[in-house]
């Protein structure tokens, strides 16, 4: 080889080792990806994103996979004549439309990521909330102006449990969950917020972190008014910031406080629309997005802005 072209390759070893203590950091945890935005929609994003979870898995982590399908969902109703409605940032969801949210969840979307990590190999496994009792819920009653609002199967989540997802990781699979859930209460089944239900299986699961895919780059320090993205914050810091977030941030930015103050080390909003958004905030110096530690981290000196 010449010396020429050694050269030219040195920069993949720069980046290689760039990524070694995070590799060594990360080995051995379970990482929760809250998959949705337009990486679920565009083609090229999807190949991506099946990329970052399966290097994940082959560099010693244990990704798990949570899903919605806003985007999927809405087309699907449509077809059917069912009118899409929305209460308190909420999908009405009626027990016509639930049978279509059951049916693209588990049927479409997440059999199409299935079959996009399983490029790469025999690793993806799909499962909803409903199996092994992994998600149970209640029916959800959101408060609008002062009174209790009936919107349908929609469910507020009361247990996890983790043990059909801890049998897969240890098999040394790729959980793939759609997030619906089943009650015990009056045996229904109902449709959960995703953001919601990736936050609690990671408090669950114990994982060292929490990542949501959105379609902007982080939390903007002061929307509209600057696009200035907030790289890191603790759970207080946050806590005072939701009263004022756009609906779209709520659920997103809520399941991040959640986790991080029931156990999980970091929660990350990241960029869905940067292809390998995934890899860059968890092996490079920089990061991307915007992280939520605990209020008693330290970070550390190597890496601005992340937390042990």
């Amino acid at each position: 080889m010449s010396i020429t072209r050694k050269h030219t390759a040195l920069p993949k070893a720069r980046i290689l080792i760039e990524a070694l203590p995070w590799l060594v950091r990360h080995n051995g945890r379970t990482v929760v990806i809250k998959f949705g935005g337009n990486a679920m929609v565009d083609e090229d994003l999807k190949a991506a994103f099946a990329q970052d979870v399966v290097f994940l898995h082959h560099a010693g982590l244990k990704p798990v996979v949570v899903h919605g399908g806003g985007p999927q969902i809405s087309r699907a109703l449509d077809k059917h004549g069912i009118v899409s409605e929305f209460k308190a940032g909420l999908r009405v969801t009626t027990e016509d439309a639930m049978d279509v949210v059951r049916m693209v969840l588990a049927g479409q979307v997440q059999r199409e990521l299935v079959n996009l990590l399983n490029e790469h190999g025999p690793l993806a496994v799909g499962l909803t909330g409903e199996d092994a009792h992994t998600i149970t819920a209640t029916k959800h009653l959101p408060e609008i102006d002062g009174e209790l609002v009936d919107i349908g199967r929609v469910g507020e989540i009361t247990e996890i449990d983790t043990g059909a997802i801890e049998a897969l990781l240890a098999d040394g699979r790729i959980p793939v969950v759609s997030s619906i859930a089943r009650s015990q209460d009056d045996g229904h089944v109902y449709n959960v917020n995703a953001d919601t239900a990736a936050a609690a299986l990671a408090a669950a699961l114990g994982a060292e972190t929490l990542m949501v895919l959105t379609d902007v780059e982080g939390l903007y320090e002061d929307w509209p008014n600057s696009d200035e993205v907030i790289s890191r914050l603790t759970a207080a810091q946050l806590e005072k910031l939701l009263p004022d977030l756009g609906s779209g941030m709520v659920p997103k930015m809520e399941g991040c406080l959640y986790a991080v103050r029931h156990g999980v080390n970091t929660a990350r909003v990241i960029d869905g629309r940067v292809p390998h958004s995934i890899l860059l905030e968890i092996f490079t110096d920089e990061g991307i997005g915007t992280m939520v530690v605990p209020d008693e981290h330290v970070v550390p000196d190597e890496k601005e802005g992340d937390a042990v």
